[in-house]
């Protein structure tokens, strides 16, 4: 009854792992440009020692590669929102000074005139961070390159380009998340440029895109884990109930 106990506990162990991983995405649902990254799967493994042959144990399998799949657009009306399209990840600057990538698009001019995210990172173009004039109206075009105006100039306000947001199509590449949140080139040095796959990298202005995490699927995911949850601790319950019973018999002998 110990093993049965034992692997009981096991499985309760791995899946407490799953249930903060459904937490994290659950929290994370109103979250600008997120994306699902983490994932978990418990597989039975060989249980190596003394006891019978046909003996295993739950184990969890960890994923950490970032889903790419675009998650619902919304339309603010806003020029310096911009929604990723397909496989599309801008490049930002990280607060230890690395390039790292998002698919946060709810951009800002800061008080020293830079070009950064929501979440205050430096938005990087091809020649490093984009700056733009004080007071001058700015708005992005599809091609990801950045126009400012001067609104006091007379007349129709001649734009000119600031800059060029340094867009990248991650469709073949592998991306992981980052501790800051961001997301980096897996397998490789932090920093790592990524090498545009196929497509065309754009945006979509005026417009923001979700996260990729469906509340409806990650509510039925904890449901199922409370279930399979309480029916580990039923058959803990079922093997001490079994181990009294056999000491009782015992005692009585």
């Amino acid at each position: 009854m110990d093993r049965l106990i034992f692997n009981a506990s096991a499985s309760m162990r791995e899946r407490a792992v799953d249930w903060r991983l459904m937490t994290h995405d659950l929290s994370n649902v109103s979250t600008v440009g997120f994306k699902r990254s983490f994932d978990l799967a418990t597989q039975a493994m060989k249980a190596v020692g003394t006891g019978f042959e046909s003996r295993s144990q739950p184990q969890g399998r960890y994923t950490d590669r970032v889903q790419t799949d675009a998650g619902p657009m919304m339309s603010t009306g806003r020029e310096l929102d911009v929604a990723m399209l397909d496989r599309t990840v801008l490049a930002v600057q990280a607060a230890n000074g690395e390039v790292a990538f998002t698919r946060r698009g709810d951009l800002r001019v800061n008080v020293n005139g830079a070009l950064e995210t929501g979440a205050g990172h430096l938005v990087l173009g091809d020649a490093g961070g984009i700056t733009v004039p004080q007071g001058f109206r700015v708005r992005i075009n599809p091609d990801g390159s950045v126009v400012a105006a001067d609104p006091a100039q007379p007349g129709v306000a001649a734009e000119q380009v600031v800059g060029r947001l340094r867009l990248r199509d991650a469709g073949n590449a592998s991306l992981s998340r980052r501790e800051d949140g961001l997301l980096a080139v897996s397998d490789q040095p932090p920093g790592t440029d990524i090498t545009n796959g196929t497509g065309v990298p754009g945006v979509a202005t005026g417009m923001l895109e979700g996260s990729n995490v469906s509340a409806v699927a990650a509510l039925t995911r904890l449901i199922d884990h409370s279930r399979s949850f309480e029916l580990q601790v039923k058959v803990v319950k079922e093997a001490r109930d079994i181990d009294q019973s056999g000491a009782a018999l015992l005692k009585l002998g």
